[in-house]
């Protein structure tokens, strides 16, 4: 695997790590130079842009409960990367699912999608240009959302 598959297969794991373990500042450095969008009907409807917007929509729509995480594990497969190492540009495909449990919860998947990704790369390192995220599936996400 090259050093910038290796770097953009990190950034994706790396946001499902911090997402289920509460830290949704981390989760908003990762878009620093990039939004995440979302897809009702179309094209994106919604859209997230930069660190701030990014940390305020988290923190607007995700539950946490006392030990600081939504007690979700977001699992992430099927990456497909397509990488432009001299533009410095990538872009990727992935699907997700997300398991939850909590008290009042038994173990189950909430909810399934799947993820268009694309990258940039700024002064060596990449980041995410933007994640739009598309839901396939809802189960009870009662105990993860706020709304």
């Amino acid at each position: 695997m090259s050093d910038s598959a290796q770097a953009i297969t990190n950034l994706i794991y790396v946001y499902a790590e911090l997402i289920d373990a509460g830290d949704l500042d981390g989760v908003a450095d990762l878009f620093a130079h990039g939004r995440i969008c979302g897809v009702e009907n179309g094209p994106p409807e919604t859209v997230f842009e930069g660190r701030d917007r990014v940390r305020g929509m988290y923190e607007m729509a995700t539950r946490l409960y006392e030990d600081g995480t939504p007690k979700t594990k977001h699992n992430t497969s099927n990456v497909q990367l397509y990488i432009d190492d001299e533009a410095g540009t990538a872009r990727s495909r992935s699907y997700y699912c997300v398991t939850q449990a909590t008290p009042e919860l038994p173990l189950q998947v909430i909810v399934t999608g799947h993820y268009h990704d694309t990258f940039h790369r700024i002064d060596g390192q990449w980041w995410f240009d933007s994640r739009t995220m598309f839901v396939d599936q809802v189960g009870d996400v009662s105990q993860h959302l706020k709304f």
